[in-house]
C-alpha cells in the first residue's frame, strides 16, 4: 500500500479551543480550518464552542457570530445569505456547500468546516479562485452574435428555445463541483470542469448565440472536454441541485453528431 507523507509545514497542527459561556445550554463545537500565509505558521484547527439557543439556524450565521463576538481575526467569504451569491462556499462536514444554506440541525456531533478542497488557500477559509476564473474567461461566457439586434425590440426566443436553458443559468459559480472533481484536482491546468463546461453549454444551446460552431470547435480537445470521467462528484454536491454531468455529456453528443 502507497503511503503518502505531508510536508512538515503543511500539516495541520491542533489550534486553540473557545469556550462557550458557561451559563450556555445547548453548545455545539465547530471544528475550523485555520491558516494565515503572513506568520509563517503551519495550519491549524482552532475549535469554537456556539450557544445554539443564541445564534441563527444556518452554518453561515456561527461563522458570523464566531467573528462578531469571538474571533475576528476568522476569515471567510459572504455576501447574500440567500443562496445567491456562491461566495460562502466551502467543505462542511467532508461535503463542499454554501453554508448560508447548510441548516446546524441537520448535523449530528462537531461541525468541521474548512476551505474548498484541492485549491490554494489565501487565508482560512478563503480559497484562491483565480485560476478557476481565468478557465470562465476562456470559453467566452456572453452572448455572440453577427446578426445585428432588432432595432426597437430584445432578441426573441420561443418558451421552448428558453426552457432549454433551465437547470444552467441557475448556477451561482460557486465551484463546490469544480474543487470536489477528482478530473480537475489531476487536470486543472488545461480540464476546464463542471462549472465551466455547465457555462459553456448555457451558450451552446442558447437559440440567440450564433457561435455555436466555434465553441465546439473551442471544447473539442483532449483535456479541456474529455478529461471528464462522468464520477459525478459534481452533481452531487451541487448546492442548487443542477447537474453540471449532463451538461457535460450533452456537449459531447453534440460534437460527435456534427461529426456523423
Amino acid at each position: 500500500m502507497a503511503e503518502f507523507t505531508l510536508p512538515p509545514n503543511s500539516r495541520v497542527q491542533p489550534g486553540a479551543t473557545h469556550k462557550a459561556p458557561a451559563e450556555a445550554k445547548n453548545v455545539r463545537s465547530f471544528h475550523i480550518y485555520r491558516w494565515n500565509a503572513d506568520d509563517g505558521q503551519n495550519p491549524r484547527t482552532d475549535t469554537y464552542e456556539i450557544d445554539l439557543d443564541a445564534c441563527g439556524p444556518m452554518v453561515l450565521d456561527a461563522l458570523i457570530k464566531i467573528k462578531n463576538e469571538v474571533d475576528p481575526t476568522l476569515t471567510f467569504r459572504r455576501s447574500c445569505r440567500e443562496g445567491i451569491c456562491g461566495s460562502c462556499s466551502m467543505n462542511i462536514d467532508g461535503t463542499n456547500t454554501l453554508a448560508c444554506l447548510k441548516p446546524i440541525e441537520d448535523m449530528t456531533g462537531d461541525v468541521k468546516i474548512n476551505p474548498l478542497p484541492h485549491l490554494p488557500v489565501v487565508k482560512d477559509l478563503v480559497p484562491d479562485l483565480s485560476h478557476l476564473y481565468a478557465q470562465l474567461r476562456s470559453i467566452e461566457p456572453w452572448l455572440k452574435s453577427d446578426t445585428a439586434p432588432p432595432p426597437d425590440a430584445e432578441r426573441l426566443q420561443s418558451k421552448e428555445e428558453r426552457a432549454k436553458l433551465d437547470g444552467m443559468w441557475e448556477c451561482i459559480l460557486c465551484f463546490c463541483c469544480t474543487s470536489g472533481c477528482p478530473s480537475h484536482w489531476w487536470n486543472g491546468d488545461r480540464y476546464l470542469g463542471p462549472a465551466v463546461l455547465l457555462a459553456a453549454y448555457r451558450w451552446i444551446v442558447d437559440s440567440r448565440d450564433e457561435a455555436t460552431g466555434d465553441r465546439l470547435d473551442a471544447l473539442q480537445d483532449p483535456f479541456k472536454l474529455y478529461r471528464c470521467h462522468t464520477i459525478m462528484n459534481c452533481t452531487q454536491t451541487c448546492p442548487k441541485g443542477l447537474n453540471p454531468a449532463k451538461a457535460i455529456a450533452e456537449i459531447k453528443t453534440l460534437i460527435f453528431e456534427r461529426e456523423g
